[in-house]
């Protein structure tokens, strides 16, 4: 985990801005489907992508698609699958690192402890896949046992735990990798990166961006939530320049 920090922020017009989704812009709901993008949060975004010469980037472990069917068709950067695929602006071909998916044999056991565990929902990605367990925490250390040994010995996959989650990712994929992906491109090259998440995998995010001279934050140490982070970005949006931290 990372420690507590309350980093500096860089100069609003010198800065980029890149955000988790799930936690984050929007709330935790009991199952993926069922997230909500809140009134207003679109119409802040787009300011932000305009006073930062579009330098806003979303940053999250969704499948791509499932990453625009929330977020519709929002004219920012996108960077999907931990960054397992990346849209660096609106209508561009999304961009992958060759990256083989897992076995079959994989899913199939995956789906196995899905069945095993009613309330648990497999989310599968094109490169790997997500056992949710928010309406069976029960499952959780059989999941995270049998997950854990399934991979074991692999040199290109790796499995993460999360809030109420456990992922198995290809290697070489992840947020922080993303920020840096994200970062050396136009418009973002030349800014200086602030990061915000609230999971285990944004930390990843967070250090690169404080790596390349920015800053990164962990939602429940500085905004409390999701709502929090929304009205610190309205305000900031609103004033053309940072706000005060929470």
């Amino acid at each position: 985990m990372l420690t507590v920090t309350r980093d500096a922020l860089p100069l609003f017009r010198h800065a980029a801005l890149l955000l988790d989704l799930d936690g984050t812009l929007v709330d935790i709901a009991l199952t993926p489907e069922a997230v909500v993008v809140p009134p207003g949060l679109i119409d802040t975004l787009l300011k932000l992508r305009d006073l930062l010469d579009g330098a806003v980037a979303a940053v999250t472990g969704r499948a791509i698609d499932a990453a625009d069917a929330l977020l519709g068709d929002l004219p920012v950067a996108l960077a999907a699958e931990h960054g397992g695929a990346i849209r660096f602006a609106p209508g561009a071909v999304v961009e992958r690192p060759n990256l083989a998916p897992p076995p079959e044999a994989w899913y199939e056991h995956a789906e196995a402890l899905h069945q095993a565990f009613p309330g648990t929902i497999m989310e599968r990605k094109p490169r790997g896949f997500v056992l949710h367990f928010r309406l069976a925490p029960e499952a959780e250390p059989v999941i995270h046992e049998a997950l854990t040994a399934m991979i074991a010995g692999s040199a290109t996959f790796e499995m993460i735990p999360g809030r109420m989650i456990c992922e198995v990712r290809p290697r070489g994929v992840d947020k922080g990798i993303a920020v840096e992906t994200i970062m050396a491109r136009a418009p973002f090259a030349g800014r200086s990166p602030v990061f915000i998440g609230d999971d285990i995998t944004d930390e990843d995010g967070m250090r690169a961006a404080r790596a390349l001279g920015g800053a990164g934050f962990r939602v429940q140490d500085v905004f409390g939530d999701a709502a929090g982070v929304r009205a610190w970005l309205t305000d900031t949006a609103s004033r053309g320049d940072w706000g005060t931290l929470p």
